[in-house]
């Protein structure tokens, strides 16, 4: 037997859980025995590695539609919201409260799934709340008005708010009352009464009606406008106030609390010795080592506030009464807890130990968490079955220093080592960035955070001419043939298929640069457009390849015969194929050009981008970009791979 509880709330959830378990432990005093069940939880809040590793034992216990297991004693699952959507839940039995309409069909939806044969009754058990009845100070406002006294504002609100519950608690229930009954009393909830019911409503006004007031109003939306998507395409801008946050016009307008997404990391950017890093190298170090979705638990950012700022008095409580399952270093109040980033992976703000300890504006400090990621050392603990938890002081695993869903699956590994040792090669591992985490007193790196990427990762724009040596006529010339196997099986016009593949032809011309060439080690022996690495950022000073392609291609036969418009299609594709040039590329490093020049070239990017534009339309071109980008990273895994040939992968 398999039975799903929902509840409304992630605590109400785990307390119904550890209630279960009490009462199947029996009471021996009372004459009841032990009775031996299995229980998972289901809920938001938790920590995705955890949540997917629940997911696998759902299917375990048999919650899962069409799992075939042999049970042995009842199974229990306790879920929220979480378990409404996105996961093909089956259950014999449900217990829920009772929640609006579209979530009831949700709930009601995963009894039964598969339709077994009529022998197998589902039972689901509705739990509805008492009438709400009015607090104190409402009651008090409700005698004044039924005196005919004048009210206030807060009064008048307090009425409202009382009335809007006591509706909604009426509405939700009226719609269950209009289904059939059994013999037995109960009322028939299948899909199939539910199905006719919904088809009744459709004829008649009042049950369409009654079915509305108890489903959630569809939240309002902004209106969608050209000059908004135009906004969101300048991707090379980093801040534009005409860029507002996508949300409300993905979801809507909700009265949602704010989020904080939360991240354990074993290794953070902090440097013993010497100057403190720089904002650019934290910034660096995360965009080569970014949040991964199975890193992240994100919750209410006033419940990470409250946890986070109660773990860290926890710890000074702990120091000196060892309660670490193992040996951990315990950090100081100088150490750096946390770093606190925006979406784009900037820093907002970071945070010592001791200054968590003193935080005195809880607001200004939920306000600094709000809607940002928290990166946070992993001694702080914090963190139980994925969930967090005030009194945990082990530190959890990470996916920067364990192997986290096998080899490679996170796409980056962080090590730390001794500037005097040569690390050996890893044919699957390539070095993406390092940081100097230990100084000498001579300003001398003594130990070193690696950060690698894997072999087929390619986060950040510079990774994907890392890898297996590859000249740059070579590389070129395979990405002509993939970009001209992609026109093919896209039905492109000749036209457009020599467009693209002049672009691919033409894309990375930029790496003839002797800078480019020193910063990326390449080999001595010709142009390489691939090197094994690792790049020196420092000699590199920004260069952008893809400015230097453009002014090594001015005078290319291939280009000069296209038209006009062709040609300018080419020449974005080629600024842009790595992300920049929507509108602006640097000339930071470009020598090929003085810097009159240079700056005009820019110019001339960012007003060929918005002639395309209009041409082609937000969507338009960015589908354009979209093909030389893959184009170009089937060419560099055909190189990865060994491949010579053939079509597409």
């Amino acid at each position: 037997m398999c039975v799903i509880v929902y509840s409304n709330s992630r605590q109400v959830a785990q307390k119904a859980q550890k209630a279960i378990e009490k009462l199947a432990k029996g009471d021996k005093k009372a004459g009841k025995p032990s009775m031996r069940i299995e229980t998972e939880l289901f809920v938001g809040g938790r920590r995705v590695l955890e949540r997917e590793e629940a997911r696998k034992r759902l299917e375990e216990l048999g919650f899962i539609a069409g799992a075939k297991v042999d049970r042995t004693c009842p199974a229990f699952l306790f879920a929220t919201s979480a378990g409404e959507v996105g996961v093909d839940l089956d259950a014999d039995h449900m217990v829920c409260d009772l929640v609006a309409g579209e979530r009831m069909v949700q709930r009601l939806g995963r009894v039964n799934r598969r339709g077994e044969p009529e022998t197998h009754v589902a039972k689901v058990l509705v739990l509805v709340t008492p009438e709400p009845k009015p607090e104190k100070k409402t009651q008090e406002a409700l005698d004044k008005k039924a005196r005919n006294e004048e009210l206030n504002e807060k009064e008048r609100k307090s009425i409202e708010e009382h009335e809007r519950e006591l509706r909604q608690w009426k509405d939700r229930q009226r719609p269950l009352e209009q289904l059939p009954r059994r013999e037995d009393g109960s009322i028939d909830a299948s899909v199939g009464a539910l199905f006719e019911f919904r088809e009744r409503a459709k004829a008649e006004p009042e049950l369409e009606k009654m079915l509305c007031e108890a489903t959630s109003p569809e939240p309002l939306r902004p209106a969608l406008t050209l000059p908004l998507v135009e906004a969101w395409s300048l991707t090379s801008l980093r801040k534009h106030p005409g860029r507002p946050a996508v949300q409300p016009w993905l979801r809507g307008w909700v009265d949602d609390p704010p989020q904080t997404a939360v991240v354990w990391r074993t290794h953070l950017p902090v440097r013993k010795g010497g100057k403190e890093p720089r904002k650019s190298e934290i910034e660096r170090f995360f965009e080569a080592a970014p949040p991964h979705t199975s890193e992240v638990l994100e919750a209410e950012t006033s419940r990470v506030a409250d946890w986070i700022l109660t773990r860290v008095k926890n710890m000074s409580k702990e120091r000196g009464n060892q309660k670490l399952s193992e040996p951990t270093i315990r950090p100081g109040d100088e150490d750096v807890a946390a770093f606190v980033l925006d979406g784009d992976l900037t820093l907002r703000k970071s945070f010592t130990f001791g200054e968590l300890k003193s935080v005195q504006d809880k607001d200004e400090f939920k306000r600094t968490l709000s809607e940002g990621t928290l990166i946070i050392d992993a001694r702080l603990g914090g963190l139980k079955n994925g969930l967090l938890d005030d009194d945990v002081s082990d530190p959890p695993p990470t996916a920067d220093a364990s192997n986290w869903l096998g080899e490679g699956v996170v796409g980056f590994r962080i090590r730390s080592t001794d500037a005097s040792e040569a690390a050996p090669r890893d044919p699957n591992w390539r070095e993406r960035f390092r940081f100097a985490c230990e100084v000498s007193e001579e300003g001398q790196p003594s130990r070193w955070l690696v950060v690698d990427k894997w072999r087929n990762d390619a986060t950040t724009e510079d990774d994907r001419s890392e890898g297996k040596p590859q000249r740059l006529e070579k590389h070129q010339e395979r990405a002509e043939q993939r970009a001209r196997d992609l026109a093919i099986a896209l039905g492109l016009s000749q036209g457009h298929k020599n467009t693209l593949a002049v672009a691919a032809r033409l894309h990375d011309e930029g790496k003839r640069s002797s800078r480019w060439q020193r910063a990326f080690n390449a080999p001595k022996d010709g142009v390489y457009a691939k090197t094994e690495g690792p790049i020196n950022q420092g000699l590199l000073d920004g260069y952008r390849h893809e400015l230097g392609s453009l002014l090594h291609i001015e005078n290319d036969e291939r280009l000069c015969s296209l038209s006009g418009e062709e040609r300018d299609l080419v020449l974005h594709l080629i600024a842009a194929h790595h992300g920049f040039a929507r509108p602006v590329i640097s000339t930071n490093g470009c020598e090929d050009a003085p810097p009159s020049v240079l700056d005009e070239k820019v110019m001339e990017v960012a007003l060929r981008f918005a002639r395309l534009q209009a041409q082609w339309g937000p969507w338009g071109l960015a589908w354009w970009e979209a093909l030389l980008r893959a184009a170009d990273q089937l060419a560099s895994r055909d190189n990865a791979a060994g491949r010579g040939g053939g079509g597409i992968a």
